[in-house]
């Protein structure tokens, strides 16, 4: 059959895919396999109702504040809505912890080994101008026993825990980006067929970059470190691209080769990414793409979380630009060459 460029892809679906790869692992009894697959079919409603939006009349502020003191966008309080009733039903998450809520959320599920901690819609401010959003997920055993109640040390872990994390990003295409920690691995959605098929295998990040993504629109509030950083960038003449979406920043310069921070500033003292349901996903990928993820002095998956919405400082990306960067934090240079 002749090849034609508008011709329906068929390959490896996300199903196939994930049965594949369960057999990798000893021991495996399908959940972690079922939980990736309820957090797809979440994904997939989500990108429905993001792409008719402006015809539904769901675009806008809901006329409420979240626990971040952030004011909740429609399609916030929808997407949240969609992954918690998609992981309850699917039956293998015990609890959710959620940019959105302010507790541990018990889905009642005692019996369920697995807690997901998630943001449902990141990019809220760019939902209503049809630029790309997206969703963050990391998944973690829990430490109690199943059957009992879900304490705080089972939430409150370090990155290092993490059983498997990804992400999906709703713009040109819908993506779901995850990793199990054997290296990450990115699938397309094929609409006319309602499937995932693996489009990105293996994915792995260039050592270094020319691509910096910092809102310099905080610059002025910017310690002296991040000054000569972002100095030092426009010097080696350094491409900005900083689109406003946590999963679009990182998508491209994971795939391009970048390097994306969000430092403390006068507003935000101690960062303002938060660290269970943003930070520890993203590093956890990255590093199995071979890049590199810190608060600008420690492994950020090293962390040991104190509080379910704590924030952090944001360094990820390529290896070179990541290190250059902690460089100017440590106060000494660091020849990228």
């Amino acid at each position: 059959m002749e090849n034609h460029p508008l011709a329906l892809p068929v390959g490896t679906t996300l199903d196939r895919f994930i049965k594949l790869k369960q057999d990798d692992f000893d021991f495996a009894t399908g959940e972690l396999s079922q939980l990736l697959r309820d957090i797809a079919l979440a994904g997939k409603i989500v990108n429905r109702e993001i792409s008719r939006s402006g015809l539904m009349n769901i675009e806008g502020a809901f006329g409420s504040q979240n626990v971040q003191g952030e004011e909740q966008q429609k399609l916030d309080v929808i997407a949240n809505i969609r992954f918690k009733r998609a992981l309850k039903y699917g039956g293998e998450v015990c609890a959710i912890v959620s940019e959105e809520d302010e507790g541990i959320i018990d889905l009642n599920n005692p019996n369920s080994k697995y807690i997901v901690a998630i943001d449902p819609l990141d990019g809220s401010s760019n939902i209503d101008v049809n630029v790309s959003i997206g969703t963050i997920f990391s998944i973690y055993h829990r430490i109690s026993e199943p059957g009992g109640e879900v304490t705080m040390e089972d939430v409150l872990q370090p990155g290092i825990n993490q059983v498997a994390a990804g992400y999906l990003l709703y713009g040109s295409s819908n993506m779901l980006v995850y990793t199990t920690g054997k290296g990450a691995t990115g699938f397309t959605y094929e609409p006319s067929l309602g499937e995932y098929f693996l489009s990105h295998q293996k994915i792995t990040a260039p050592e270094g970059g020319n691509i910096y993504s910092i809102n310099e629109g905080s610059y002025l509030s910017f310690e002296k470190p991040m000054v000569q950083f972002v100095e030092w960038c426009k010097e080696q003449k350094l491409t900005a691209r900083y689109i406003g979406s946590l999963v679009a920043d990182f998508h491209r310069n994971m795939l391009k080769g970048g390097i994306y921070i969000y430092p403390k500033t006068e507003k935000s003292p101690n960062g303002k990414l938060r660290l269970l349901y943003e930070c520890n996903a993203l590093a956890f990928i990255m590093e199995q793409a071979g890049g590199k993820a810190s608060d600008g002095h420690q492994r950020i998956m090293e962390i040991k979380p104190t509080e379910l919405h704590q924030r952090v400082p944001f360094y990820v990306g390529s290896k070179a630009l990541v290190e250059k960067a902690e460089s100017f934090e440590r106060d000494k240079a660091v020849d990228l060459a």
